[in-house]
């Protein structure tokens, strides 16, 4: 029972919540149109935030460690995606989960989960910091274009449009560079309230979550998607994600990187984001497409973190073995 709660994630649990009352009370008419201007402004926020507390230090040293950061960045905006739209394309999955599926993979890297795995298996802490906050760096630009570039509507065209691109830039970027131009003056006041704006952080994530099923749940979300619908998803996520962490332990051995760095790859290179997801996705898709698209985006969130606690917790009882060993030796 203890390691069932270890391994759910909290935050998962109260969007698991939220999705439900949006199932049960929907927001309509004049109430969904506050809903989503709550939303937007949360988007807004959320990427403040994420500028303020990227330091120049980080973007600096990711630009240094080319070759670690390098392959992280292949594998989470290359093989991701080119495993994504197979998947998206020939897998057994409908279209609005596939097309969920395919921009999941587009996402960047998960910044905390992966430097406390990373730390728990005893791996190079600051490498991971640096490659995280690289790839969401690199996100907010790269993930947009990825998707426009793949991601089409029904008609063949690109969902990405002119209002779009607008939203990209007023919504995400210019939020994320005036956070960080404003770092000097406001960094201290955010390094010092770290759980409360991270609380912040994950509320605005919530209401994003709420507007954007209740658009779906009110289009008839649950009566399109299935139970069986659902465990495949399941079944592709956790393939998907057993495949990656192969492909990239694979690669650190074949780079020859030590097993410090190969760590960093393995977590920082397997993970995508649900924090940057959720606004993304609520800028890119229409408000009753952006729940369907959310969904295998949930999945996979869950399944990466119950796969990496694991892993993390065994290559650091491999390495503390190791170490007992190599202080006998001594």
């Amino acid at each position: 029972m203890n390691r069932l709660r270890q391994a759910l994630d909290p935050f998962l649990l109260m969007l698991i919540a939220t999705v439900a009352l949006a199932s049960v009370l929907p927001a309509r008419g004049q109430g969904a149109r506050i809903a989503e201007g709550m939303a937007d402004a949360g988007i807004v926020l959320l990427f403040f935030l994420h500028g303020a507390k990227l330091s120049r230090a980080a973007i600096w040293q990711g630009a240094r460690a080319w070759k670690l950061h390098g392959a992280t960045l292949a594998m989470t905006f290359l093989l991701f995606p080119i495993l994504g739209w197979l998947i998206s394309r020939f897998g057994p999955l409908p279209e609005s989960l596939g097309t969920g599926l395919l921009f999941l993979t587009l996402l960047p890297s998960t910044v905390q989960s992966s430097i406390a795995f990373t730390a728990i298996a005893r791996g190079n802490v600051a490498a991971s910091v640096v490659s995280a906050s690289f790839s969401n760096l690199l996100g907010i630009v790269v993930t947009p274009l990825l998707v426009a570039l793949l991601i089409q509507r029904g008609g063949g065209g690109s969902l990405i449009s002119l209002s779009a691109v607008e939203g990209i830039v007023l919504q995400l970027l210019l939020p994320f560079v005036l956070g960080h131009m404003l770092r000097p003056w406001i960094g201290g006041f955010i390094d010092r309230h770290r759980a409360k704006i991270g609380r912040v952080d994950r509320g605005s994530i919530l209401l994003v979550v709420y507007a954007a099923f209740s658009a779906a749940v009110v289009e008839g979300l649950w009566r399109a998607v299935s139970q069986d619908e659902m465990l495949t998803l399941v079944a592709v996520s956790a393939g998907l994600l057993i495949i990656i962490l192969l492909t990239s332990w694979g690669l650190g051995r074949l780079m020859g990187l030590s097993r410090e760095d190969a760590i960093v790859l393995q977590f920082c290179g397997s993970k995508k984001s649900l924090a940057s997801g959720v606004p993304i996705a609520g800028v890119l898709f229409p408000a009753a497409m952006a729940g369907p698209i959310l969904l295998p985006v949930m999945v996979f969130h869950q399944i990466q973190l119950m796969a990496c606690a694991w892993l993390a917790r065994r290559y650091g009882a491999q390495a503390a073995i190791e170490g007992d060993a190599a202080m006998v030796k001594g």
